[in-house]
Order: C-alpha cells, then structure tokens, then sequence
C-alpha cells in the first residue's frame, strides 16, 4: 500500500518490507527535501548524495564552489546506484550519520 508522504514525488513501482521506507514503512518525512546525485552505493542500504552551490566570496567579488555530501536510507524499492538523481528527505535519524531518506528517483526527462 502506498501512502501519501507529503511530497509531490512519483511513488516506486517495487513494493518493500522495509520498516524505514517513506512509501512501505512507517517513517515520517518532515523538514528539507534536496536533490542530489548518488556518489556512492557501496554500504549496505545506504547511499551518499552530493549536490554542488556556489557560494559568493566577498574579498574577491567571486562565486567559488562548494558541494555538500549527506547519507542516506535506501530502500529496496529505491534501489539507488551510483550516478542517478535522487530526491531525499529529512526524516528522525536512522543511525549515527543517516537522517535523509531517498524518496524518488529522476529519469531522464525530468533531468532536462
């Protein structure tokens, strides 16, 4: 069964038992939302998302670049890999460093 999370996301196709899914599980979703790119899917049922910024250098009068990295939960019904756009969530902290949850993958329409 999938429920409404409060994110106007596309639902997955799979279905999971995972008690942390946003979709299948109980995990709540609140906070910030970001999109990202998978950098890393080598731990078991997480991955790393990474997304870039410019930051403005006020002595210079420059934007310099900056990315920020944060883990995330990835359920089975996900199923993540290196390189796909993901869309994470903020949710109660799963672990010591997991407090994002991958609610939506982007195809490659939506990239454009």
């Amino acid at each position: 069964m999938k429920k409404n999370i409060g994110i106007s996301v596309n639902p997955p196709e799979k279905e999971c038992n995972d008690p942390n899914c946003a979709w299948h599980g109980k995990l709540p979703v609140r906070g910030r939302v970001f999109t990202g790119t998978v950098r890393s899917a080598k731990s078991h049922n997480t991955v790393a998302v990474d997304w870039d910024y410019h930051k403005l250098s006020q002595k210079y009068e420059r934007y310099e670049r900056r990315k920020t990295r944060v883990t995330a939960h990835n359920p089975p019904c996900m199923h993540a890999r290196e390189g796909d756009m993901v869309v994470i969530a903020e949710c109660r902290p799963l672990s010591k460093t997991k407090h994002f949850v991958v609610v939506s993958k982007i195809s490659g329409e939506e990239k454009k």
